[in-house]
């Protein structure tokens, strides 16, 4: 799991430092697409997939560390779980921001409270690991 998490961990915060700087390129070059009034929500939900993208990355960085100091103590699941979340939660915010109509996301907006929960159930069973590791 270490190897797994540190791969994909570094792989993801690069991803989305490129995606940091495209959404700042847009920014500097006043695309329309992306900073007309109407398109509010797509900046949001694009900035929101940015955010999540570089913070999920460094959530699998913690994820190593922990896996390398615990060794032995991990099931699958949390793993799996971590991987499912680092995909639904960004590309939801992203695919929602694609097809925005009159202020609405789009309905790959649906993808992140499912991400969400994912996460929510990975950090969970990752403190319940880590708890049991100190026993």
């Amino acid at each position: 799991y270490t190897a797994r998490h540190l791969q994909f961990g570094w792989w993801s915060l690069l991803v989305f430092l490129f995606i940091g700087v495209a959404l700042e390129a847009m920014h500097g070059f006043k695309i329309g697409f992306y900073l007309d009034v109407s398109n509010e929500t797509r900046r949001l939900l694009w900035t929101l997939a940015h955010a999540h993208g570089a913070l999920l990355g460094l959530a699998h960085l913690g994820f190593a560390l922990t896996t390398h100091l615990r060794p032995g103590t991990w099931s699958h699941k949390p793993s799996a779980l971590l991987m499912a979340s680092s995909i639904l939660l960004p590309g939801g915010f992203f695919l929602g921001g694609l097809g925005i109509q009159g202020g609405d996301p789009g309905p790959g907006i649906i993808l992140v409270p499912i991400g969400a929960l994912t996460l929510i159930t990975a950090v969970f069973l990752i403190g319940l690991g880590s708890r049991q590791a100190n026993a």
